[in-house]
């Protein structure tokens, strides 16, 4: 069974950082595309980074590149999220998810339906 656990959550002010990390077991780490998703109540879950395992090959959402930065330690199965000069349109719910990287190939890296794990999430809130 996979478990999805993401931590690294909190309250910042505009221009502040956060780092999310996910940790991962009971999923062959290479042969999944992992992502990370944010919601808001309301609204469609979206997808703003994703990397496939095995090939490193990183996708970001053209909101969030050159402010956050995705990266993988293989050795710890371990998934983060570094996050740059936040913003208040930044804030919401942050989720982890793992997908098969036949899935995602289909639906592309940054969508939803590619994936078939998801962690519970951690709040994200930026104040101006």
């Amino acid at each position: 069974q996979v478990h999805l656990v993401e931590s690294g959550g909190g309250s910042v002010h505009t221009g502040g950082s956060l780092r999310l990390s996910c940790v991962a077991s009971g999923l062959t780490w290479s042969s999944n595309c992992m992502g990370w998703f944010r919601q808001t109540p309301g609204k469609e879950r979206v997808g703003i980074a994703a990397i496939y395992s095995s090939g490193g090959s990183i996708n970001y959402a053209d909101s969030v590149k050159g402010r956050f930065t995705l990266s993988q330690d293989n050795a710890r199965n371990t998934l983060y999220l570094q996050m740059n000069n936040l913003e208040p349109e930044d804030t919401a719910m942050y989720y982890c998810a793992a997908g098969p990287t036949t899935a995602s190939l289909i639906t592309g890296p940054l969508r939803p339906a590619g994936y078939s794990d998801w962690g519970q999430g951690t709040q994200v809130t930026v104040s101006s």
